[in-house]
């Protein structure tokens, strides 16, 4: 999820859920230790409960960006051992450190020395040829040692060579059943699971053998489908939020970023899906994309792409009482 949850993002993704906790996009120790931490870091207090995700294989600057992490206010610390992508390789972290359960276990544990907060890790089911069974439970038996007691697993293998990013998010399979055998054979930890669950039926149906399911991909594309998860994932009552009201709830956190110098774009980029599946959708897209960009666009493009968006659904549903 690099460049897509940022602190706008995940601002816009709280409105719609009081209770699934938030990951930051994977944050690199070289650029929290070399660069401008408080803009790599700082977010809105609504956003918790909030897991912050470094990328990283030095134990001791993980250790040192896990603390910075805490001081502002992260509820998680979560290790990316699970991106497959060249440039992530090349800095040695990612998903090739499955290759090396030993320095994953040092890195754990030099950030569970240093923090309170839960530190955790997100991995996949294999990389390469190194996909057996027996050599999964070695990487989770090792790491869970370290002192480790959840694990965000992405139920496919990666392929490290030959596959771009993009195709190792689809194209091996997944195994569910692998992520069950963990649950099975290590019952003291908690395992999410992730990869390919795009609905809330179906996360339902995955909460009834897993401890969590984690829903990247598709609640960007489609982020109207987390408003039903405080009433059926977390039983709370109350009325289902619609999305004119997500939006207006969403203007006043736009207006004061607008005046601290952020672009619009910077903002609607990330609710370009708040109408998708529904009449109106298209033209909510397009608008925004067609005006947000704008040098000096405003809160009204907002009301503008609202009414364009609810104008068609209009339209279209007196056609169909005329017919």
């Amino acid at each position: 999820m690099m460049d897509w949850t940022d602190r706008h993002c995940r601002f816009f993704l709280r409105l719609l859920s009081r209770n699934v906790r938030l990951y930051t996009e994977m944050v690199t120790t070289g650029a929290i230790l070399h660069g401008k931490a408080e803009r790599l870091l700082a977010f809105d207090p609504a956003e918790h409960p909030i897991a912050l995700q470094l990328g990283g294989s030095n134990p001791a600057d993980l250790a040192a960006c896990a603390k910075v992490g805490e001081r502002f206010g992260y509820d998680e610390i979560n290790l990316n051992v699970g991106c497959p992508s060249d440039r992530v390789q090349e800095g040695k972290f990612g998903a090739c450190l499955m290759a090396e359960p030993d320095l994953v276990a040092a890195c754990v544990r030099a950030m569970r020395e240093s923090v309170y907060v839960p530190v955790t890790v997100k991995t996949r089911i294999g990389i390469d040829d190194k996909d057996s069974y027996e050599e999964l439970v070695h990487f989770i038996g090792t790491v869970a040692g370290a002192g480790c007691d959840t694990f965000v697993i992405h139920a496919r293998k990666a392929w490290l060579q030959g596959l771009s990013p993009k195709e190792n998010r689809t194209k091996p399979p997944l195994r569910y059943d692998v992520v069950a055998g963990l649950k099975a054979d290590f019952p003291a930890l908690k395992f999410v699971l992730n990869g390919g669950i795009t609905s809330l039926e179906q996360a339902e149906g995955h909460l009834k053998s897993f401890d969590g399911v984690m829903m990247g991909r598709a609640a960007y594309e489609n982020p109207y489908l987390l408003a039903q998860v405080d009433t059926r994932i977390f039983g709370e009552t109350g009325e289902i939020p619609s999305r004119a009201g997500i939006l207006e709830a969403f203007k006043p956190y736009v207006e004061a970023e607008l005046k601290r110098g952020h672009r619009l774009h910077s903002m609607t980029r990330h609710i370009l899906g708040l109408f998708q599946g529904v009449r109106g959708g298209r033209i909510w897209r397009r608008y925004l994309s067609e005006n947000a960009t704008q040098p000096n666009a405003g809160i009204e493009v907002l009301d503008a792409a609202l009414r364009a968006a609810e104008g068609v659904a209009t339209a279209d549903t007196l056609q169909r009482e005329e017919k």
